[in-house]
């Protein structure tokens, strides 16, 4: 790497006075670029001065984010001996088993069973003639996975007749597989799951599906959508109320588009004109479900709405965000948990600036994160776990909390800087960070919340954007379904499916009909 050259600053004032004399000996096309050139360089050392702008950070906005793992904020000395064969200071132990997945994996595929053509249990072994046969309890397994396009069809011909007299037509009757209709009723589920499931936009369908010689236009796709969303309205409302009885709320947003929307409230002047995506994550008892809001209203005052559907006797419940003050709720009262891992970030972005410091506050928040490992994996109680806590993580934090106050009382750091800055954040939101060692069943992370918002920014990624309000609102409904799905482990295409097939028992009584009780309720249904 070539020496670094010599810093020159220039005062805004200077900068300009340059860019005049450059302008009378440079034609105009050199000089816009010059002068755009020299402008961003000063906007640069700008930013980089700035006290909470940190090296590490702008490097990650530039050429994208790394592991925050202690051992890559702090890698070991060059030529430090490594064990043999890893390829880091603390490489892990191959997994066992050759990777490959087993067909219990496969609970989506069609079941066909296949009888011996010649054999039977009870018959006499043709082997040996000295006994009978009987059926091993596990079959023989033959997986086959088909090719094809996301949308098949197929194009029935239907003979016809005529008579040469009376000329009536007679058409040979549809087969039992066809449906009435151009499209299989549970193709705007598939749509809506692809869309707004796994981010895939619908130009992109439509583009596939002309490859594959099956148009299906853009426009079309959006009616199958909007037409499946009706029969989901009803279970969404239902799970709106029954997370608002959740003992434990994580909430957080991330900026999101709507067309039209963003164009009224440019018109407005008294309007907020930022638009965001809230997810909300509740744990009602055994069963996480997650939602989604799209709109100008920011995490807390969503939260706000949800709440509104809470039982008034029930008591306050925790909610986990980050320390944003749009976050929290400001109608209702809860008990406020703090994300600790975004405590810990401030101190990751400016590790290389202030090593020391920044090696003990992660070290000592590296035990009480495998505190939570180990009492997860021991799947305590909410009441053990709290006890595990304060016997083992306490003591972590309280001297953590005693060595951060006195490098700011002891003035053994600038308030200001950025070391100053991510220490006094800890310190003035202590309480928050620390609940789980006060509060039964309080995280230390939003990492469920933020997990669950990746399928709004895949949205975002992909699509750009919605239209509409009503488009918006229809992505929240699929996404809030799909996601609540996949936290309890439900099939989310089958669960879709069944709404629609059902959809008029599930509008009389949707409460049954919510991810983890619906396959009761459409067996009663069936066999009703």
């Amino acid at each position: 790497m070539a020496k670094a050259p010599e810093i020159l600053r220039l005062t805004p004032s200077a900068l300009e006075e340059l860019l005049a004399k450059l302008r009378a000996h440079l034609d105009a096309a050199t000089y816009e670029l010059t002068a755009g050139w020299l402008r961003t360089l000063a906007w640069l050392l700008e930013v980089l001065e700035q006290k909470n702008t940190a090296l590490g950070r702008l490097r990650r906005m530039l050429f994208g984010a790394s592991t925050e793992k202690i051992q890559q904020v702090f890698p070991p000395p060059a030529g430090s001996a490594a064990a043999p064969g890893s390829t880091g200071p603390a490489a892990k132990p191959k997994r066992p088993g050759h990777g490959r997945l087993g067909v219990q994996r496969f609970s989506g595929a069609k079941r066909v069973v296949v009888a011996h053509p010649t054999r039977q249990a009870g018959a006499s072994c043709p082997a040996c003639s000295k006994s009978t046969l009987y059926e091993l309890k596990e079959p023989a397994r033959i997986l086959c996975i088909t090719a094809q396009p996301i949308f098949p069809a197929t194009l029935y011909l239907l003979q016809r007749l005529r008579c040469k007299l009376c000329g009536q037509v007679f058409t040979a009757p549809a087969p039992a597989e066809s449906f009435p209709g151009k499209f299989d009723p549970n193709a705007g589920f598939l749509l809506g799951f692809l869309r707004y499931g796994a981010g895939l936009p619908m130009y992109r369908i439509e583009k596939l599906q002309k490859d594959f010689g099956v148009p299906l236009p853009a426009s079309t796709q959006w009616e199958l959508i909007a037409q499946a969303a009706r029969p989901l309205e009803p279970v969404y409302q239902a799970l709106l109320t029954h997370a608002a009885q959740g003992q434990l709320l994580h909430n957080d947003d991330t900026p999101m588009r709507v067309q039209d929307l963003r164009k009224a409230l440019a018109q407005d002047e008294g309007a907020r004109t930022g638009l965001f995506t809230t997810s909300i994550v509740a744990q009602v008892g055994p069963h996480p479900v997650a939602l989604f809001f799209t709109g100008n209203r920011h995490a807390g005052e969503n939260l706000d709405q949800l709440l509104q559907r809470r039982v008034a006797q029930l008591a306050p419940p925790i909610q986990m965000c980050d320390a944003l003050s749009r976050n929290p709720s400001k109608e209702f009262a809860v008990l406020l948990a703090n994300c600790l891992p975004h405590g810990r970030r401030q101190f990751v972005e400016i590790a290389a600036h202030f090593p020391e410091e920044c090696r003990h506050v992660l070290e000592s928040l590296a035990q009480v994160f495998q505190n939570e490992a180990q009492a997860k994996e021991a799947k305590l109680s909410p009441q053990e776990r709290l006890v595990f806590h304060q016997g083992r993580s306490a003591p972590i934090l309280e001297s953590l909390k005693k060595w951060m106050q006195g490098q700011l009382d002891q003035k053994q750091v600038e308030p200001n800087s950025g070391l100053g800055q991510a220490l006094q954040y800890m310190l003035k939101h202590w309480p928050e960070l620390t609940l789980f060692l006060h509060q039964p069943g309080a995280p230390l992370d939003n990492n469920i919340c933020e997990r669950a918002l990746k399928m709004a920014i895949l949205h975002r990624k992909n699509s750009l954007s919605y239209k509409t309000q009503n488009g918006a609102r229809i992505g929240d409904l699929f996404m809030s379904l799909i996601q609540s799905c996949r936290l309890n482990a439900i099939n989310p295409f089958d669960y879709l499916c069944t709404l629609g097939r059902r959809a008029q028992s599930v509008a009389q009584h949707p409460e049954r009909w919510l991810p983890w009780n619906y396959q009761q309720a459409a067996e009663a249904h069936d066999t009703g």
